[in-house]
């Protein structure tokens, strides 16, 4: 790690906490394999989202290597059991650092986690199996390991979030 470091913009789109339906096209095919994140409506867009809260770690970029570094530190709004934000609607200007992740901006979010839904359909990879939309099942993220449940702990002013440094493999 080099010496200074950046502060990363954090956040993404969290799906709201109300069960999961898979859409079925006419081929029989989940939507997500039908349609482009820009053909999506606003309920598939927000389904996407695994609530595994990794897009809302702290994140920290050295400023001589441009090597991301991952946190385990949330932001306050963040709600620790449901891994989602617990002011959603109003997230971006309670919190202005909070990004908002939208079909247009996901190529300048090369931060975002390996297996976030939104990034591996715009890589055009498959969901993982403990995917939610694939699975059928919210809780086989925190399940497969790969939900930051239990695993962070809320911001403050004092938080030297370089001393929080992960070495997930996000």
């Amino acid at each position: 790690m080099g010496g200074a470091f950046s502060r990363l913009a954090s956040g993404g789109r969290i799906a709201v906490s109300a069960p999961i339906s898979i859409s079925i096209m006419s081929d029989n095919k989940p939507f997500w394999h039908n349609k482009s994140l820009a053909e999506m409506n606003t309920q598939e867009w927000e389904s996407l989202c695994d609530n595994c809260g990794k897009c809302c770690l702290h994140k920290l970029e050295d400023d001589e290597t441009g090597e991301v570094y991952y946190c385990n530190v949330v932001c306050h709004l963040f709600d620790m059991q449901r891994c989602t934000c617990g002011d959603y609607a109003n997230r971006a200007t309670r919190v202005p650092a909070c990004a908002v992740l939208t079909v247009e901006n996901i190529p300048q979010f090369g931060w975002m986690p390996k297996t976030c839904a939104y990034r591996l359909l715009s890589e055009k990879k498959p969901l993982p199996d403990w995917h939610p939309l694939v699975s059928g099942d919210p809780e086989s993220v925190y399940r497969s390991g790969h939900s930051v449940r239990d695993r962070v702990v809320i911001e403050n002013e004092n938080t030297d979030l370089q001393r929080h440094i992960t070495d997930w493999n996000l």
